[in-house]
């Protein structure tokens, strides 16, 4: 009955794959989403310097694992691809247009049900832009060093930007960039409605890292 009693926790973990997803990473995805069962919502298929074929093979198993665990399958800054493989998702990067434009590329029927995230720095500004041109999600970091998500000199957010906006838009808040078990509960505290992980993840036993994970933000 222990786990009847243990406090439920709002946020919720959005894991980001590391740049090689082959080999063993569709057995180590499952573990990952085994173990954070109700806690992992989504999952960002990353991958850099592959034309859309080979992505699109490397995604196929980790889509249908996602979907046998009802985990939303988000491709990272790719429209084309998006929609290639049906994802449930896209994030966009700056450089990537907006989300008004990404449905228009989308077309119609995927257009009008895929989820578009938008990358906004430490911006409050970028952050609106996208709510106003359709964004279901906007993410702010990197809020820590990070491998996936740096930009070298560039201004880091605090949690002061995320009780902004969980203060004033309704619109979920993706909280990104070198978060650990370690450093994760202030940024939970704060209101974060996920927080993007990866290599706190991959870099070592999955299973430890979301079961880590879970404790941490439960103690929010």
């Amino acid at each position: 009955m222990a786990d009847q009693t243990l406090p439920q926790i709002a946020c919720q973990l959005y894991l980001i794959s590391p740049l090689e997803v082959g080999g063993d990473f569709p057995a180590r995805l499952e573990n990952a989403l085994a173990a954070g069962k109700d806690l992992v919502t989504a999952f960002q298929f990353r991958v850099k310097g592959l034309d859309q074929h080979e992505a699109a093979e490397l995604a196929a198993p980790l889509q249908a694992i996602c979907a046998a665990h009802d985990v939303a399958f988000i491709v990272n800054d790719d429209v084309a691809l998006a929609r290639r493989l049906k994802a449930d998702g896209v994030h966009l990067g700056q450089d990537d247009g907006n989300p008004r434009e990404a449905r228009e590329e989308l077309g119609a029927e995927l257009g009008g049900t895929m989820q578009i995230g938008v990358t906004c720095h430490a911006s409050r500004h970028l952050a609106m832009e996208a709510g106003e041109a359709g964004a279901d999600y906007v993410a702010f970091g990197a809020f820590f060093p990070s491998t996936t998500k740096d930009k070298g000199d560039a201004e880091r957010p605090t949690t002061e930007i995320i009780e902004f906006w969980a203060g004033l838009f309704e619109i979920p808040m993706v909280a990104i960039g070198g978060i650990t078990p370690d450093n994760c509960a202030p940024l939970v505290a704060a209101g974060a409605d996920f927080i993007a992980v990866s290599g706190a993840v991959w870099n070592g036993d999955e299973i430890a890292a979301i079961e880590a994970f879970a404790k941490a933000m439960r103690q929010s």
